[in-house]
């Protein structure tokens, strides 16, 4: 069955747009509570990022959650992996978070995490949006639910982020740049970092509403580029709004993506014999990554675009260490979702026990110059399916002659086709991408 309303991440869109409104927040809340009521505790969690509409779709949840009988315990605003794991440990039947994740603060969106702190499962998804369908009707009185705010939420999450620093290290000597984008990981990251050690200078720690993800976080590094060689600090790591993205900036202020760092956090697990298996990475990972996993003899396979598929794959071939170019970092022995924090930790601990810079250690890795252009299009309209478009692409392709790849895409969460050209020669890619774009925008 087709989902109407779930998408690859919850449920999003532009806040005051269906289904991004109080009224269907409700019903979601009520169907979800509907299916969750059946089974084990009534017990939902839900957090939040630090955009403005947050608080107006955290209370239509709650109500709809609390019409259907279930216990709500709202954590407040808490990074998308915080979720997941209070999940778990709270022994919640789900976890819902309130977040467009890297999106501008007038979107949002709402996505599920099940007991076990992985995304629903298909069939449940699917039994929500039967429910929607159906009539709402609120449960009598002495079965509604109740709800509680978590007050020590944000100190289980600190410790349990501190924990995956092995307890022989510590962060001391070291100065990072730390950039929250104004999001969810605003009052964790900090602690987390200055507790294990390190000098933390902060950026985009001061969350107003509306600059969540302006011009800073993990989808806009030249801030925290900027500031790691202006501080003269070792090294910048940037989350984005709901703090499952990181991006990583070593000493000099190069970039290192979510391709390198997963190089990174598997060249370490190869090195320490900790490595099960092989790498998942998706359709967008960089050629590089491929052929610097192939020079450790480590096998790498491709997913869809998603963390979901991802994870998919991961279990499927009973691997632990994945992840997408944009920041999106999963190593199942130590978190069941994408984690940026835990993730950033990660990357540190292989540095200090190898002795090794950011900049050194991401070296085994050399990146295909690949250029990603996006082309808004308006809904309704099918611009890859015009035999223009097929054209220019089919000619890209033979001009690259086997020496790189061209992947287009919709995007999963805005209105968007990703145009992604891959080869050898920069200014070509370049070329080729804005060719592919232009018959698109023109097509759209």
């Amino acid at each position: 069955m087709s989902r109407k309303y779930f998408g690859t991440d919850g449920v999003r869109g532009k806040v005051g747009d269906f289904p991004i409104t109080p009224e269907f927040a409700m019903k979601l809340g009520w169907a979800a509570g509907r299916v969750l009521s059946q089974r084990g505790t009534r017990k939902v969690l839900i957090g939040k990022d630090t955009r403005i509409s947050g608080y107006l779709l955290e209370t239509a949840l709650e109500a709809g959650l609390i019409a259907a009988g279930i216990n709500v315990r709202l954590l407040g605003p808490m990074p998308t992996p915080a979720v997941a794991y209070l999940t778990r440990t709270f022994r919640a039947e789900a976890g819902i978070v309130i977040s467009a994740s890297h999106n501008p603060y007038y979107d949002n969106g709402i996505k599920f995490f099940s007991a076990d702190g992985t995304k629903l499962p298909d069939e449940v998804e699917l039994a929500i949006e039967y429910e929607l369908e159906q009539p709402m009707v609120c449960e009598s009185s002495e079965k509604l639910g109740k709800a509680q705010r978590i007050e020590d939420a944000a100190g289980r999450y600190i410790e349990f982020c501190k924990s995956h620093l092995p307890n022989h290290l510590s962060l001391s000597g070291m100065k990072i740049v730390i950039d929250c984008a104004h999001g969810a990981t605003y009052h964790i990251a900090p602690a987390v970092f200055k507790e294990l050690g390190a000098e933390v200078v902060l950026i985009g720690a001061s969350p107003n509403g509306i600059n969540i993800n302006a011009d800073c976080g993990a989808t806009h590094t030249d801030l925290v580029q900027k500031t790691v060689v202006e501080q003269q600090a070792d090294l910048g790591i940037a989350y984005d709004g709901d703090g499952d993205r990181v991006m990583m900036v070593d000493h000099t202020g190069r970039v290192i993506d979510g391709d390198e760092i997963v190089y990174i956090i598997a060249r370490a697990a190869k090195s320490q014999n900790k490595l099960h298996g092989g790498v998942v990475g998706t359709l967008m990972s960089n050629l590089g990554l491929e052929l610097a996993l192939q020079q450790l003899d480590i096998p790498f396979a491709r997913s869809a675009v998603g963390d979901r598929y991802v994870m998919e794959l991961l279990r499927e071939k009973d691997w632990r260490i994945g992840g997408e170019n944009s920041g999106h970092v999963l190593n199942l022995d130590h978190t069941c979702t994408g984690d940026g924090i835990i993730a950033s930790l990660q990357v540190l601990t292989a540095m200090i026990e190898a002795k090794m810079t950011l900049a050194e250690f991401s070296q085994g890795m050399h990146k295909l110059p690949q250029v990603l252009v996006n082309v808004k299009f308006e809904k309704g309209t099918a611009p890859l399916e015009k035999q223009h478009v097929k054209q220019v692409i089919a000619d890209v392709e033979t001009r690259l002659n086997g020496s790189g790849r061209v992947l287009i895409r919709k995007s999963g969460t805005e209105p968007l086709i990703r145009v992604m050209v891959e080869g050898e020669d920069a200014l070509l890619v370049r070329e080729y991408a804005e060719q592919i774009a232009a018959a698109v925008k023109i097509a759209s």
